[in-house]
């Protein structure tokens, strides 16, 4: 089939083009969203955060880490290395993902160091710069799919098929982040990040991005010292070769679905997943409930599905299902970038409840 986009302008989507002032003149900036309705009490409940959750959850996948990885080391030079690797890359380019975002909300653990050690931790596994981030989220979170606003957007449209090939091995993130980190390396700032990062934090990212050229640059120096590919097997290259079922689980969340709406029924999928991708997700398949209702611990958002599923539409039975409608969307929507999935709605839905995000409290 012959390519359709090159003729086809795609929308702007940065955070400093037109359609930043465009979505302020249609009411989308700061504006309230629609909120299932559940009781207070009830949602004081849900609320509750734990530390033993995590901890259980963070030792398990420590454990698993330190085995997979200490497998690819004992049986590097033979091809039995390669399983332990495949396994390993998941766990540290996959798996260190919903860590970072749940530890970035504050809800994994109850103790903040906890979520301030393991969020630096995770951050840097899956090469997200951990200030930059942090405040990138949480714009996220108060204008979802707003285009000019989030500057989280998976797949603009039209989509590239090119650049959604090399985000499986997390490429074109790779290219952001390190240029970041190269820039920030010397004390300076893009334009687009100083829209979403208060200028008091600009030296933590300064920081953060001068500790991160020195481990890299340990890890390199050791692996040329070595004559051996094993340290960059270890820490950093996980990073691009596990990084593809992340990617997987990403263009579930939101891709195909409505832009510039204030319904998160209309810009997310939850997804019904076996235990093994629910531990490796922390949960964020139910990722209607979690940007309803954002401050929520990973480990009480099935509870929370149980309570609003009559009010969404209904969750996608596995992996496969959500697969059978995105793939076609992506592909038509490279010929019309304003098709969309619209999802059902039950007419019987309660009453709507409408309450305003906070971008502080994600960003805490």
């Amino acid at each position: 089939m012959p390519e359709h986009t090159a003729h086809i302008a795609r929308r702007d989507y940065s955070l400093t083009g037109p359609e930043a002032a465009r979505a302020a003149e249609k009411g989308l900036v700061s504006a309230s969203w629609y909120q299932s309705p559940i009781s207070r009490k009830r949602m004081k409940e849900l609320m509750q955060r734990r530390d033993s959750p995590a901890l259980l959850d963070t030792a398990i996948w420590v454990s698993a880490l330190f085995a997979t990885g200490f497998g690819g080391y004992w049986f590097w030079g033979t091809w039995a290395c390669v399983p332990f690797f495949l396994a390993y890359g998941v766990l540290y380019g996959t798996a260190s993902n919903p860590r970072w975002h749940e530890t970035g909300h504050g809800t994994a653990f109850k103790t903040r160091w906890m979520n301030d050690v393991l969020y630096q931790v995770a951050s840097f596994m899956c090469i997200f710069e951990p200030h930059v981030w942090r405040w990138s989220h949480a714009r996220h979170h108060t204008d979802t799919i707003v285009v000019g606003r989030d500057p989280e957007i998976v797949e603009p449209r039209p989509p590239s098929l090119p650049m959604m090939f090399l985000s499986l091995f997390n490429l074109p993130l790779a290219w952001k982040t390190f240029s970041g980190v190269a820039r920030h390396a010397i004390g300076q700032m893009s334009a687009q990040e100083a829209d979403f990062i208060p200028e008091s934090e600009w030296p933590k990212v300064y920081r953060a991005a001068r500790i991160w050229v020195g481990i890299y640059a340990l890890v390199i120096g050791t692996a040329l010292y070595l004559h051996s590919w094993l340290p960059l097997m270890l820490v950093g290259l996980p990073s691009i070769y596990g990084a593809w079922l992340g990617y997987v689980f990403g263009l579930t969340q939101h891709v195909g679905l409505a832009e510039d709406v204030l319904d998160h029924r209309s810009n997310c999928r939850t997804i019904y997943m076996n235990r093994v991708l629910r531990f490796i997700y922390m949960n964020m398949n139910y990722h209607l409930e979690h940007h309803m209702y954002p401050m929520v611990p990973y480990h009480a958002l099935a509870q929370l599905h149980e309570e609003i599923r009559n009010d969404c539409p209904p969750p996608y039975a596995n992996l496969f299902e959500a697969y059978r409608e995105i793939i076609p969307t992506i592909w038509k929507q490279r010929s019309d970038p304003t098709y969309f999935v619209q999802r059902p709605i039950s007419p019987s839905a309660e009453p709507p409840v409408r309450a305003p995000m906070h971008a502080e409290a994600t960003a805490g």
